[in-house]
């Protein structure tokens, strides 16, 4: 089996890895080795798979199945720029549709959660869109599409359980949208409630900064070029 291959397996066992602790595996291990037992097995899974599946993704000789035009150089700055609002949001408050992240409605939605329910889920969605559309070699396609399956699917299958298990959580769906902004484009929700709030526009555009200075530093890639 060549590299790409090996990357293939590695990434399959992220995201299956994930969907099995996530769900079905949860329970009897929880039982079996607590709580915290069960977060130590699903960081060592989820880490070490990643891990693995990045050193391969380095081992793989880069290709070019396309040739992104320029605006779509443009186009993706303000794409991360939200995925990392989202990001700084989702880890700035808490967020029900998170394991341990709260009732829903006992502080109302407020922050990012008012452009999606999965803030944290649709910033890793939008960097793997982003990272496939611009980089469009295989490897590249392989590892940040396992992360986009992993992020849409693993948010779905969370709705379905969170409101099995609590129906209040139907409730904050439906104040809620998946899709980033649906609620507003919808109606559902005014247009000003897509405001992130201070903290998550402060420090995601912050983050974004950093990471654009970084990209060409860390990977040698600059992240801010209008075309190859």
């Amino acid at each position: 089996m060549g590299d790409l291959g090996l990357l293939i397996v590695a990434v399959s066992l992220f995201v299956r890895g994930h969907e099995l602790l996530s769900h079905p595996l949860r329970a009897p291990l929880v039982r079996a080795v607590g709580e915290k037992g069960f977060l130590g097995i699903y960081a060592v899974v989820a880490l070490g798979s990643l891990f693995w599946a990045v050193e391969l993704w380095k081992d793989v000789p880069p290709d070019r199945l396309w040739e992104a035009p320029g605006w779509a150089y443009l186009a993706a700055l303000p794409v991360m720029l939200l995925a990392f609002i989202l990001f700084v949001g989702s880890v700035t408050a808490p967020n029900p549709a998170l394991m341990g992240g709260g009732v829903p409605g006992a502080a109302g939605v407020r922050g990012v959660q008012n452009i999606t329910r999965h803030p944290m889920m649709w910033s890793f969605a939008l960097w793997a869109v982003v990272h496939m559309v611009l980089s469009a070699d295989s490897r590249t396609l392989v590892l940040a599409g396992g992360i986009l399956v992993l992020a849409l699917f693993g948010s779905a299958m969370q709705d379905g359980k969170k409101r099995a298990a609590d129906p209040g959580y139907g409730a904050h769906m439906a104040r809620t949208s998946f899709v980033p902004f649906a609620a507003q484009l919808s109606g559902r929700a005014p247009l000003a409630s897509a405001w992130p709030g201070a903290v998550a526009s402060g420090g995601g555009l912050l983050l974004w900064a950093v990471v654009l200075w970084a990209h060409p530093l860390v990977l040698g890639v600059p992240a801010l070029q209008l075309a190859r």
